[in-house]
């Protein structure tokens, strides 16, 4: 792939909108992490669009929708996807309950129980970036490692700390 079309296939900015809310510093900064990873390496593309990007994204949320406002690198307009939460739900309590055990077997397991329950993790992570990706379908192109990034954010809007 040519390095014109890597650039117009990508994220440049990644904007919460007010409707997300504020949290803790701890929860601000994991989001701040998630927006600078995703930012930092990610393959992006509205579907139909003419690959003029690189592209901006601003995220709300809207009657517990996730709204993607994607715009080019200008500001200008180019599509909006609202996506249900409610396929994330389960996924994302999962989520957080398998982290928690994780930072608790940090403190006190053996390595291959540490191990485990991280596999455990990694699994959750996977179908939750899997479940993007097919929620995207037909509306933004991304590969799965974009996916990962971008089901991180999710969880991190999630957490209130």
């Amino acid at each position: 792939m040519s390095q014109d079309r890597d650039r117009k296939h990508k994220l440049i900015d990644v904007e919460l909108d007010e409707t997300i809310g504020r949290s803790t510093p701890d929860v601000e900064h994991e989001r701040a992490v998630a927006i600078f990873d995703l930012i930092e390496e990610n393959s992006f593309c509205p579907v139909g669009d003419e690959g003029d990007g690189p592209y901006r994204l601003k995220l709300s949320l809207a009657d517990s929708r996730l709204v993607f406002a994607i715009s080019r690198e200008d500001g200008a307009p180019v599509v909006t996807h609202i996506l249900s939460l409610t396929p994330f739900r389960r996924i994302v309590k999962d989520y957080f309950m398998i982290c928690e055990s994780y930072y608790d077997a940090i403190r006190s397991s053996t390595p291959s129980h540490i191990e485990a329950i991280d596999m455990g993790r990694r699994g959750l992570h996977n179908e939750g970036s899997q479940t993007l990706m097919d929620r995207l379908a037909g509306k933004i192109e991304v590969d799965f490692d974009t996916a990962r990034r971008l089901f991180t954010l999710v969880c991190v809007l999630h957490w209130r700390g």
